[in-house]
């Protein structure tokens, strides 16, 4: 586990855990919904509005230059950060689900057909659901899905059997965000390519604690947010092949994604100006770059991903200890995400206790019903680590579980 030393320094860049409830420090366990920012983010995002902020690659003068260089070198750092071969294949969209439906509609549209499948998995957030429902209801694509076993993981064995001709696109997460269970990427891209099947992997919450080389990946596509890689909101990123975006038309309309304009006649611009109608959130990706920089700077990564499976560890020692509470996924390969219920107690009654600790936890179906459904139950409690997570947040998880069991007793 990482030394207690190196987290404290890592907490002491994030200005919002230095918070105290009741007179005790902030347990801010809700990093898979959105992580907490460090004060090197917040420092660029204001030294851009502060100093020069302007429209990018509109202007001549000496402010847009200089926040479109800025802009275009969050581009940049962003495909060395996922390994792509070009910032071509870098877009940038509001957040993942933007990303997902920017694909939908413009690559589903063009190329998919009734009768067509397209593969999802039982582990899917909703924003990798809902896109491809409306392919399924308005041209008549087939979706399947494929199973999880009792312990969390993918049942690979019928994902193997619905992998057939038919098969045009798998899309799935590359960790759960409600149980944080890992997905065996190669296996499925491999098998994808087999058939001539096109891959879409929602990397939200897997980028923040794995590597993602999307060259060795081998995928189509990956999506991923800003705000969960402790960036900013408001900022998310679509990776695509170069070719394959120049083979995708415009998802919207408007300035900058254009060559030519009349009345006539109209030309676009190639991947990723295309796919980048009006104003971009500018500060946003800029944000997003030094989050990058960040990440990469100050963060020794193989150590902190160890680290964060060290406490995942330790919660579900201590945890699962404690008689009358289920943690629901066993699956062999997971990361970052211990998702558990206390029988009796419904999980919104459990995060409003913890909430009084100044324990800060998800409790709820995290955008995954279809999960929830599949477990036979409507929620649960979620705690997810970050790389300032430390063993005294654990203690107080604990000290949390026993209090709930106290009052409900």
């Amino acid at each position: 586990m990482m030394g207690a030393k190196k987290v404290s320094l890592i907490r002491d860049d994030f200005p919002a855990l230095a918070q105290k409830v009741n007179g005790r420090r902030v347990t801010y366990l809700d990093s898979a919904a959105s992580a907490q920012k460090p004060q090197a983010v917040i420092d660029m995002m204001n030294q851009v509005m502060t100093e020069h902020y302007a429209n990018v690659h509109r202007g001549v003068y000496l402010f847009s230059a200089k926040t479109s260089a800025a802009f275009e070198d969050a581009r940049t750092k962003i495909a060395k950060f996922i390994e792509a071969r070009s910032a071509k294949e870098i877009i940038f969209t509001r957040n993942a689900t933007e990303a997902i439906n920017l694909v939908a509609a413009s690559w589903g549209r063009k190329f998919l057909k009734a009768g067509d499948e397209i593969i999802l998995t039982e582990l899917e957030h909703h924003a990798n659901i809902v896109p491809w429902w409306f392919l399924k209801e308005q041209m008549g694509v087939v979706i399947k899905v494929v199973p999880i076993l009792k312990n969390g993981a993918l049942d690979m064995e019928a994902f193997d059997r619905l992998v057939t001709g038919k098969t045009k696109l798998i899309a799935f997460t590359q960790m759960s965000n409600a149980l944080g269970t890992l997905t065996p990427v190669g296996h499925i891209i491999k098998k994808a390519k087999s058939v001539g099947a096109k891959t879409l992997i929602d990397g939200s919450q897997g980028i923040v604690h794995l590597y993602a080389n999307v060259t060795a990946l081998d995928c189509d596509f990956y999506v991923f947010t800003g705000h969960k890689l402790y960036g900013p909101s408001g900022i998310g990123v679509l990776y695509g092949r170069e070719e394959l975006l120049n083979e995708m038309p415009p998802y919207q309309g408007g300035g900058e994604m254009i060559e030519k304009v009349s009345f006539d006649e109209i030309t676009f611009k190639e991947a990723p100006y295309r796919f980048e109608a009006g104003t971009p959130a500018i500060v946003e990706a800029i944000g997003l770059g030094a989050a990058v920089d960040y990440l990469l700077g100050r963060l020794d990564y193989p150590y902190f991903i160890k680290h964060e499976l060290a406490l995942l560890n330790e919660a579900e020692k201590r945890i699962s200890a404690i008689p009358g509470v289920k943690i629901w996924s066993q699956a062999p390969e997971r990361a970052a995400i211990l998702s558990f219920t206390i029988d009796n107690v419904h999980p919104h009654d459990v995060a409003t206790v913890f909430d009084q600790m100044g324990v800060c936890v998800r409790a709820g179906h995290h955008c995954a019903q279809p999960l929830m459904k599949a477990l036979g139950i409507t929620a649960t409690v979620r705690a997810s680590f970050g790389c300032y997570s430390t063993l005294d947040d654990i203690a107080r998880l604990e000290e949390g579980v026993q209090k709930v069991k106290k009052l409900f007793k």
